[in-house]
């Protein structure tokens, strides 16, 4: 079997520190409103106008200001958060105790800190660097996908709350095939992230390496042979996203990931059988057709 790891996006913007102290901003006025909480100031025009300041921050010309708005921002953000909880009872505190604490989160991040809040509604995404050109980080949560080595037929997937190393992800996902298919396969081929443990139970994990100088033609053919169809594995995550909506996911919460990445896989394979069995019925219906037309010659 083959397995290998991508990442299922959630539904979020790209979380810049000027759009995440923007999104607080919006966060806590939806929260007064809905408390009926009375603002000194809801500060809406200067924050629309510091939006403005920060959208060209790159340019040589505009850094300064730039930095001056987030810092605005952020300032903004913090009194308005601070007003609005000296303004709240004790039972509006404590029912809106964990909106408050993601936002104090987000605001008292600094640069090198690690496990960051990048969205005030799907506080559970992790930022992932997958190593691509035209997107360098990706936000959601790391999917797992197992398939058949040869006919690619997908028998498990996996979503996980945490940023783990794909190499161990293997004993789950061989348990979720255990569980499935009341087997496991004795090999399991693999990318290069999985390199680490050869083995786990009675499956070998095999990954891409260098031959040995006395290897034989045949060992070398054997292992080109296995990991040309491991390739076959990154097509089937490029339909799964393209074609069953892995690429965008919308669904709230982590159990959305798991029913999201359950239902793109579950339509890969019931669209891979569908496939299947148009081909078969158009084959019998030409033999059937030629079996009658020399019925009808011989009578």
């Amino acid at each position: 079997m083959c397995i290998d790891t991508t990442v299922q996006e959630k539904n979020i913007i790209f979380p810049t520190d000027a759009k995440q102290y923007r999104k607080i901003h919006q966060h806590l006025l939806k929260i007064a409103r809905q408390e009926h909480i009375i603002l000194t100031r809801t500060y809406e025009q200067e924050v629309k106008r510091l939006k403005l300041h920060v959208r060209f921050a790159t340019h040589p010309k505009n850094r300064k200001r730039a930095r001056y708005a987030i810092k605005r921002l952020k300032t903004i953000s913090g009194r308005l958060l601070r007003e609005i909880q000296r303004k709240m009872t004790l039972d509006q505190l404590e029912s809106c105790r964990d909106k408050f604490a993601l936002c104090q989160q987000m605001l008292n991040h600094k640069r090198g800190d690690k496990n960051k809040l990048y969205s005030l509604h799907e506080p559970h995404i992790y930022c992932m660097s997958k190593g691509k050109a035209h997107q360098r980080y990706e936000f959601g949560t790391k999917a797992l996908i197992t398939t058949t080595r040869d006919s690619g037929i997908i028998i498990g997937a996996l979503a996980f709350e945490k940023n783990v190393f794909d190499g161990h992800t293997v004993p789950a996902a061989l348990s979720q095939v255990e569980r499935l298919l009341h087997r496991v396969s004795s090999t399991g081929i693999g990318d290069r992230g999985y390199r680490g443990k050869s083995q786990v139970n009675d499956t070998r994990i095999v990954t891409p390496k260098p031959a040995r100088k006395n290897a034989s033609k045949e060992a070398i053919e054997l292992v080109r042979k296995r990991f040309r169809r491991r390739v076959g594995i990154e097509p089937v995550i490029g339909h799964l996203k393209s074609d069953h909506r892995l690429k965008r996911n919308f669904l709230k919460g982590f159990e959305g990931d798991q029913i999201n990445l359950l239902m793109a896989t579950a339509a890969f394979n019931f669209k891979k059988w569908m496939r299947e069995v148009i081909f078969w019925l158009q084959q019998w219906r030409s033999i059937s057709k030629t079996v009658f037309t020399k019925l009808n010659l011989e009578c």
